[in-house]
């Protein structure tokens, strides 16, 4: 698949991979701080933002996603940096490339195999999309029943948008991602992968425990792990300076 993607910046490469329902807008002041030394690619994952929309979303197509980027722009190898879902696509694309990547950060995820985090949320935008409100208002008025936090709730109406036919609808496919929901929370296979990891999680988050360390370490022999206090699962918009210092640290060590 040809994944729509922007490029920033000059150096050396580095890949950004957004989270579910998230697009590479969505990690664009991080990109900021880093494009003065890299030359940062933001794609937007299958299914997600402008990228197109296919029935499958498991962690080897989107590796194979991103490896189609690559070699577009005729690059050999790159540093890697995921966050949640785009975390473990960066994780697969190490485990089933380690040639293509030069050292990876993860943020905020594990290589395990997770519950249903997100059911309620999923309820809640399969009845936003049956009642079709033609406003973001709307949606929001039916989506605060399934998720009350409101960062939540803003971040998923970005996707609530006006299409081209000028009705509302989902800029995500929602279809898919409910099909292949048990693939998006899927552990990871393969490897080891040999180089320098960075995993980096909330101090207030519960997506990467100290039971994960073996997990981790199994795929991932050179790992570290790296907590950014009082923050949770959206570390790099909530700490981005601090994210950014770490991240900028170790790849340039």
């Amino acid at each position: 698949m040809d994944l729509f993607y922007r490029i920033r910046g000059e150096g050396e490469p580095l890949l950004l991979l957004h989270g579910l329902f998230g697009s590479a807008d969505n990690l664009g002041g991080i990109a900021r701080l880093f494009e003065e030394q890299y030359q940062v690619i933001s794609v937007d994952m299958r299914n997600h933002g402008r990228s197109p929309h296919d029935g499958g979303m498991s962690y080897s197509e989107m590796a194979e996603d991103v490896i189609r980027v690559m070699d577009k722009e005729g690059i050999s190898e790159a540093y890697v940096l995921g966050h949640s879902m785009g975390g473990k696509a960066a994780m697969q694309l190490a485990l089933s490339y380690p040639d293509r990547v030069k050292k990876l950060i993860v943020g905020d995820i594990a290589p395990v195999k997770y519950g249903a985090h997100h059911d309620s949320i999923l309820k809640g935008m399969q009845e936003v999309a049956e009642q079709s409100p033609q406003s973001r208002k709307g949606a929001e008025e039916i989506l605060m029943a399934y998720e009350s936090e409101p960062a939540v709730l803003s971040f998923l109406l970005t996707n609530w948008r006006r299409t081209e036919e000028g009705t509302w609808a989902w800029r995500v496919n929602l279809r898919a991602i409910v099909d292949e929901y048990h693939n998006i929370a899927a552990a990871m296979h393969g490897g080891p992968f040999e180089k320098p990891v960075l995993f980096m999680r909330g101090g207030n988050s519960e997506y990467v425990q100290a039971e994960h360390r073996d997990a981790i370490l199994s795929l991932f022999p050179q790992a570290a792990v790296r907590t950014i206090e009082n923050t949770g699962h959206w570390l790099h918009a909530e700490k981005p300076d601090m994210f950014a210092r770490a991240v900028i640290r170790f790849l340039s060590s």
